[in-house]
């Protein structure tokens, strides 16, 4: 990659950042659309983030992803906030205008189209479960609603959380059938797709959260996990004659947004896709 004068910059903040996939997703897709740019992570604290991001705007940066802690700090602090930053009162993706900054969140384009590009199966209409409502399931939760799920059923470890949830789907999507699963999880045998947005699967040896009797036969399972190109309730799904995939292609198509918004162009998903997969799962 050669940096000149010209090399517009691209990135990501962060509090850790050392973690974040997105620099090989996106410089691959920068070169294969043929722009003199680059895409790096930087290590910022989170009470900076707002002036560091209106310091980028000046100095001509093409656009900037945000990580956890500064998803919130951004959705609080920016006063131009697209209505996906709004439904999930997050910001991930920063968009660079004349006018100033905007918030969006890709998240919820994510999961969408993982669920549409694995299963062949929209969202629209479906009756989704989402197990585990803390910050990514209540996000993919109020999303699938605003989208058109027909019923969405919610389990959470902690009940009260679930109720919260169920609550705001009910307020920003009152057509949508709430219902929340008992802790014997049998409720989410109903549903076409079942969700996975717990922690459970970062670590090898975890169990998963739903065991294959509550599954089914024609189910279609997705664990936002991705660090496993197979994770523990995707076994269990596959021993119950369900579908299953894991969380690659949310991370991937987030990322393929963010580049959209930023450039108004359509990225090269599959290059994105192989370099997402090679930082992935083919560390040294």
């Amino acid at each position: 990659m050669d940096v000149s004068g010209n090399t517009q910059s691209f990135g990501v903040l962060g509090h850790p950042v050392k973690h974040t996939l997105s620099p090989p997703m996106h410089n691959a897709a920068l070169q294969r659309m043929g722009r003199d740019a680059v895409y790096l992570p930087y290590d910022v604290e989170p009470e900076h983030v707002l002036k560091v991001l209106e310091s980028m705007r000046h100095m001509g940066f093409g656009g900037v992803n945000l990580t956890i802690p500064h998803k919130e700090v951004a959705f609080s602090g920016l006063a131009d906030l697209a209505e996906s930053a709004r439904l999930v009162g997050a910001v991930n993706t920063v968009e660079f205008t004349e006018d100033g900054l905007v918030g969006h969140s890709t998240d919820g384009y994510g999961i969408v189209q993982a669920i549409l590009e694995g299963f062949d199966t929209p969202v629209r209409g479906a009756h989704i479960a989402v197990v585990g409502c803390g910050g990514a399931g209540r996000s993919i939760a109020l999303v699938c609603a605003t989208e058109g799920a027909r019923a969405i059923t919610l389990w959470n470890r902690n009940r009260e959380r679930a109720e919260t949830v169920a609550a705001e789907i009910r307020r920003v999507a009152p057509h949508v059938l709430v219902d929340i699963a008992e802790n014997d999880l049998a409720g989410l045998s109903l549903a076409e797709i079942v969700i996975q947005s717990t922690s459970l699967g970062m670590k090898p040896d975890d169990e998963s959260p739903v065991s294959r009797e509550v599954l089914r036969p024609g189910q279609k399972v997705i664990d936002t996990i991705y660090v496993f190109e197979e994770t523990a309730i995707m076994r269990e799904a596959r021993a119950a004659g369900a579908q299953a995939i894991n969380g690659l292609g949310m991370l991937l198509h987030q990322g393929v947004q963010s580049l959209r918004i930023w450039t108004g162009e359509d990225p090269p998903v599959e290059v994105m896709r192989e370099a997402l997969r090679r930082a992935v799962y083919e560390k040294e």
